[in-house]
């Protein structure tokens, strides 16, 4: 296995075999290997052509609507009074989250390679939906894998998924959610692996995936470089983001790790306590591990097997975690705190009522996290809050949670 050094640059990784440090690589059945090299290859070979940069930044401007703004919460910062509060509004997006940054790119590479259908896992349902909008567009048939207890959880997107043509499948093995869902997908994937496109959902799986998800993801935070210095005069001081794969997360920090002045955070669900069973935070007591065809921190028992993870918020409710978001731990240059159920709803409460803006379950995570952060420090420090999605999905569990 890999040691993990810092590095002079930290766009060097991942290295030439999937690794950033010692976590990532392709941890495959032989047989599978030259289908994920294969898709790398191409990746590789188009991504830089004027043709295909073009193409995907018409989608953005267009089809997506980006950039999307940063939005200064004076409301939320005045009443918890410190550090001022911004959002980066990934919850504007076309589908109404970050996951369709992602999927557009690999609805494309899928296209162009002649794949003749798109698969994905999902758990909230905003990777579903996006994936499933994504092949619409470019005119492939999907399928959208997801938990049975996230089917019921997250109905309206399971509605959307199928208003757009996906054909959604509940899996009803193991603990019926995020990770299960993975699971199916992959089962149905190497069935037909040259022909199917396995559209991993973050920056997890076996290479090249965690590296695809996160060239497109990055458009989040190079947006932020130029955007929060023309709005406040300066860069940020603080990053806040919630971690489940860590997509979102990696999208807004990839952009700033160099800039050693930045502090950065990544939020993971403690969901009812820090007991087994009851969260998903992986970073926090986590230990490497082997799942879903990388090397990464993983919540595993005493025989390497993952252990059941839960959170309020679907789409943390998983396992494992990015395989670069592992490294970011491991040199200390991102910092992963975790928050509660009872905390999330809360901001979730909040937000919605000093700003009107709905976030997101997962998004929720960050913002809670970003209002304890704002009352330690002072009011010239500022903190930029990546709002991954918006809260239309959550909206009938929020009340029947809440009793509202």
């Amino acid at each position: 296995m890999k040691t993990s050094t810092l590095p002079n640059k930290y766009d060097i990784y991942p290295d030439k075999d999937g690794y950033y440090g010692s976590y990532g690589g392709q941890i495959l059945p032989p047989q599978l290997k030259p289908i994920f090299d294969e898709i790398e290859e191409f990746y590789l070979k188009i991504k830089d052509t004027a043709d295909f940069k073009n193409e995907l930044n018409y989608y953005r401007k267009h089809f997506i609507g980006r950039p999307s703004p940063i939005y200064y919460a004076k409301n939320l910062s005045e009443k918890i009074g410190g550090a001022k509060i911004y959002l980066k509004r990934e919850d504007l997006n076309h589908t109404g989250a970050h996951k369709i940054n992602h999927t557009i790119v690999e609805a494309l590479i899928a296209k162009k390679m002649g794949k003749t259908k798109l698969m994905a896992e999902t758990g909230a349902g905003q990777h579903g939906v996006a994936l499933a909008t994504a092949a619409a567009v470019v005119g492939l048939p999907c399928e959208i894998y997801m938990g049975e207890i996230d089917v019921l959880k997250q109905a309206p997107n399971v509605t959307r998924m199928k208003l757009l043509g996906a054909k959604v499948i509940s899996v009803t093995t193991g603990t019926r959610t995020l990770k299960d869902a993975v699971d199916g997908t992959f089962n149905e994937f190497i069935k037909d692996p040259k022909n199917f496109f396995f559209a991993i959902g973050s920056v997890v799986g076996p290479h090249p995936f965690p590296m695809i998800v996160r060239d497109a993801q990055r458009i989040i935070g190079e947006e932020a470089k130029y955007q929060f210095p023309e709005l406040t005069g300066k860069n940020p001081d603080n990053l806040v983001a919630c971690v489940g794969g860590g997509s979102n997360a990696i999208g807004l920090f990839s952009a700033f790790l160099e800039n050693e002045n930045i502090n950065i955070y990544g939020v993971e669900p403690s969901g009812n306590g820090l007991t087994y069973g009851n969260h998903a935070a992986t970073l926090t007591l986590g230990t490497p591990g082997n799942i879903h065809g990388m090397h990464t921190y993983l919540l595993q028992d005493e025989k390497g097997e993952p252990q059941p993870v839960y959170s309020i918020a679907s789409g943390l409710d998983y396992p494992g975690v990015g395989p670069q978001h592992s490294f970011l731990k491991d040199i200390k240059r991102v910092q992963y705190e975790y928050i509660s159920d009872d905390e999330c709803l809360a901001a979730f409460m909040e937000l919605s009522r000093t700003e009107g803006i709905l976030p997101a379950l997962e998004s929720a995570h960050a913002v809670a996290f970003a209002m304890k952060l704002a009352k330690t420090l002072s009011p010239d420090q500022t903190i930029l809050v990546n709002l991954s999605g918006r809260g239309d999905k959550d909206i009938d569990f929020v009340v029947e949670k809440l009793s509202i």
